[in-house]
């Protein structure tokens, strides 16, 4: 029962899909929805991946491919992700001391920091994934917005293990620090690892299947870049932050696999 507690944690927290939390939440079962995050991620990837490749059929576009992909993503999410981006760019584009910083990432609005970054990212996305789309076809680019979803949210499990402090007492940061161990975060590691391997022998040629397992292992390492500098800038992780290492992993993938 924890495992399923932990699973619809994680589907509640990480999506806009209908699943309630669990009743009782504790930091067990934190860290257990931390832990499934690739597995949210590969459900919500395959369902982007779906739609993207439904209309890219039916228009041909691989461009219109792209642009269903990430908006489907945004939509199943309600922006989440995409929201603590910006607002993780404002902070750290501030300048302002960590105090200062929060505060501004925890304001409604959005500043220029944010908006460019925004911008900036979406493009980068809708762009790669038309390039991959374009070169390799609907399945190909299907399963690369899975996987680099598994990638981004693998960023997520990463970013809660041991030694890895919240930036605030409170809210998701505070909740999920440190809450995954470190052997949770090596079976997660090593189960997306498979899973990925696993889907690029089946959509690659030749060895070309390793840029797959390769992809996650650099949207992870991006996301860790960013975790440094954002734990040196706050003093740890919030909310915002771990939405923003979902689209820097996601995006870092997307870049090996348009290759």
């Amino acid at each position: 029962m924890t495992a399923l507690s932990g699973l619809r944690l994680a589907f509640s927290t990480l999506t806009a899909l209908p699943v309630g939390p669990p009743r009782d939440v504790d930091r067990s079962v934190a860290g257990r929805a931390m832990t499934c995050a690739p597995a949210v991620g590969a459900v919500l990837g395959a369902a982007a991946g779906a739609v993207g490749a439904g209309l890219g059929w039916w228009t041909s576009s691989p461009v219109v491919a792209a642009v269903a992909g990430v908006a489907t993503l945004a939509a199943l999410t309600r922006g989440l992700h995409l929201d603590g981006l910006a607002d993780t760019a404002d902070g750290l584009g501030s300048a302002k001391p960590a105090a200062d910083a929060l505060r501004i990432m925890k304001a409604s609005d959005i500043g220029p920091f944010g908006v460019i970054t925004l911008v900036l990212a979406l493009l980068a996305q809708v762009l790669l994934l038309a390039s991959v789309w374009g070169r390799h076809g609907a399945w190909y680019g299907a399963c690369a917005i899975a996987v680099a979803c598994v990638a981004g949210r693998l960023a997520v499990t990463w970013a809660c293990r041991p030694g890895v402090p919240s930036a605030r007492p409170d809210g998701l940061g505070a909740w999920v620090a440190g809450s995954v161990s470190r052997m949770a975060v090596g079976v997660a590691s090593a189960g997306a690892s498979v899973a990925v391997s696993v889907a690029g022998f089946c959509v690659s040629d030749g060895v070309h299947w390793l840029l797959w397992p390769a992809a996650v292992v650099v949207g992870v390492a991006a996301s860790t870049a960013l975790l440094r500098h954002t734990i040196r800038r706050f003093g740890g992780i919030t909310g915002d932050v771990l939405g923003a290492l979902v689209e820097v992993g996601f995006t870092a993938a997307l870049v090996v696999l348009a290759r």
